[in-house]
Parts: structure tokens; C-alpha cells; sequence
């Protein structure tokens, strides 16, 4: 399973799926409404990068550079489609059937 996330899952998640970063505001009640306006959508990876100063966030060991070759080296779809692949394979091979038939 750590294998599946570390190598498909989780850079398909960070690098070509979109997620939407909410505006929160609050009204005269003190209540928050968070509203998802269409220019807030981007990846994971995008966000990061459109922070000020969003290069202290790295691990010492890692750039923007190699992160953007990561990004770039496959498309959106083609990520989506090995990430499906991987797991589809991992699920075959976790898949226990059971001897005995399921009792109702």
C-alpha cells in the first residue's frame, strides 16, 4: 500500500488533479461561509509554488527545478491512467476470497 501512494497516488494528487482552495468570509453573525470561486482551483503543487516566499516550504534537498520536471513529465490524463493501472493491480493482488461461501 505505501508503495502504491508514495509512487502513483500521491503524485497524481499533488501534480495533476485540481483542487478547489476556498475563500472563507464571515458575516455579521460571526458565521463562516467558505465560497470556491473559479480562479482558486489549481493543483496541490500550483498553490505551493504562488505562495510568497513559498521556497522555505521545501525539504532542504529538493527544488522548484527537479518539482517542475515531476510536474511536467507526464500529462494529466496519462497520470490519472497509470495511477488507475497501479491500482487496479494492487487491489488483484490484496483480493482474499474466502473458502467458505457468505452466510445471509
Amino acid at each position: 500500500m505505501h508503495k502504491f501512494y508514495t509512487a502513483h497516488f500521491n503524485p497524481y494528487l499533488n501534480f495533476h488533479r485540481p483542487c478547489g482552495f476556498a475563500t472563507v468570509t464571515v458575516d455579521a453573525r460571526g458565521k463562516r461561509q467558505r465560497v470556491y470561486k473559479q480562479d482558486n482551483y489549481s493543483t496541490p503543487y500550483e498553490k505551493l509554488k504562488s505562495l510568497p516566499q513559498s521556497e522555505i516550504y521545501l525539504k532542504p534537498d529538493h527544488t522548484f527545478v527537479q518539482l517542475d520536471a515531476l510536474a511536467q513529465a507526464l500529462s494529466d490524463t496519462e497520470s490519472a491512467r497509470r495511477m488507475q493501472r497501479a491500482k487496479q493491480q494492487l487491489l488483484r493482488k490484496v483480493k482474499i476470497e474466502s473458502p467458505l461461501p457468505p452466510k445471509f
